[in-house]
């Protein structure tokens, strides 16, 4: 697929779901929940460091690594090597993550919201011996378990928000506890995705930490993330507002992203209009359904649409025209 402009595609591993898919999947609707803090304390931590770790788990990879994959150094793996900032440090963290139970002949589905495609999947299994209770993940950990070449979207399986394809892997001799590590490289343009699950296979023991774990963060936050900010930002009604952020531009296109914030309580759902002055067409986007018009109306799917008072989370797209400031109206549900 030929992409001129530098946009981002957004996807990850559902089957079996990476770390903050699989968090966001048990705890979204109920992330506010203290019971976290002790039948899941891996999602607690995470939540605690940055719930848009959650949010956007979609979003865990590197730009313009040029082939240079383990530049990415042990330890951060998990997180791209500490990509967007910091935002995703948390799921590097080592202890008993709630894995997902496979067998030693498995396949992994990964889902491409932007529709991208790739140009190779590869899936990585631990060595057998390797501890993710108390080892960090590092390249000398992983052994190959099964890979995919080019394969353009048009190959992929249409679902209702994106693509998604199942890649078969083959992990012979392993027992217990593991991670799968899957290693996408975006087609469209030089974007890596590093994602971790957590997998149990049949035979071994489970053991299990007898304290939450402390690292990373060292200690439980002392106040709420910074993000979202303390005062609502324009575009809110009532029950949400809505925050508009430029990212890369190029001739004749750009990208941008609205950040979503509840008010002073919960919400089941959130629309949010998007009206751009100079007549600029948006021709791709993620995180959000979207009604056709001159002024886009965007709303939730279905892993974004509950919010607690105060959290966040954001949906991303692509434009033609000269960037620009839209207006912003946010309705919730």
């Amino acid at each position: 697929m030929v992409l001129v402009s530098p946009a981002s595609a957004h996807g990850a591993v559902v089957d079996p779901p990476t770390r903050n898919y699989s968090c966001l999947e048990r705890w979204g609707g109920n992330h506010m929940d203290p019971a976290m803090q002790t039948e899941d304390p891996m999602c607690w931590q995470a939540f605690q460091d940055n719930p848009n770790a959650m949010w956007n788990w979609n979003g865990v990879y590197q730009d313009n690594l040029g082939g240079n994959y383990q530049s990415i150094p042990t330890g951060t793996l998990c997180s791209a090597g500490n990509s967007e900032g910091g935002r995703y440090d948390s799921l590097d963290t080592i202890g008993a993550w709630q894995p997902t139970s496979i067998d030693n002949n498995f396949s992994i589905r990964l889902f491409d919201q932007a529709s991208h495609g790739a140009d190779f999947i590869r899936v990585y299994v631990t060595r057998q011996g390797f501890d993710p209770l108390t080892q960090p993940l590092g390249w000398g950990d992983l052994e190959l378990a099964g890979e995919i070449g080019y394969t353009p979207a048009s190959q992929w399986e249409q679902e209702a928000d994106g693509v998604a394809i199942n890649v078969p892997a083959s992990a012979p001799g392993r027992s217990g506890r593991h991670i799968v590590f899957t290693l996408w490289l975006a087609g469209h343009m030089d974007q890596t995705y590093f994602l971790c699950s957590d997998v149990t296979f049949p035979g071994g023991s489970e053991p299990t930490p007898t304290t939450p774990p402390t690292t990373p963060p060292t200690t439980p936050p002392t106040t709420p993330p910074t993000t979202p900010p303390t005062t609502p930002p324009p575009g809110g009604g009532e029950g949400c507002s809505a925050a508009y952020s430029e990212g890369s531009s190029w001739g004749g296109g750009f990208q941008g992203e609205v950040t979503v914030t509840a008010g002073s309580s919960s919400i089941s759902g959130w629309t949010v209009d998007v009206s751009f002055p100079g007549g600029q067409t948006i021709t791709e986007h993620w995180n959000a359904n979207r009604a056709s018009g001159s002024s886009s109306s965007f709303s939730n799917v279905s892993w974004n649409g509950a919010l607690g008072a105060g959290a966040s989370t954001s949906f991303g797209f692509l434009a033609s025209g000269d960037a620009g400031t839209p207006q912003l109206s946010c309705t919730a549900s």
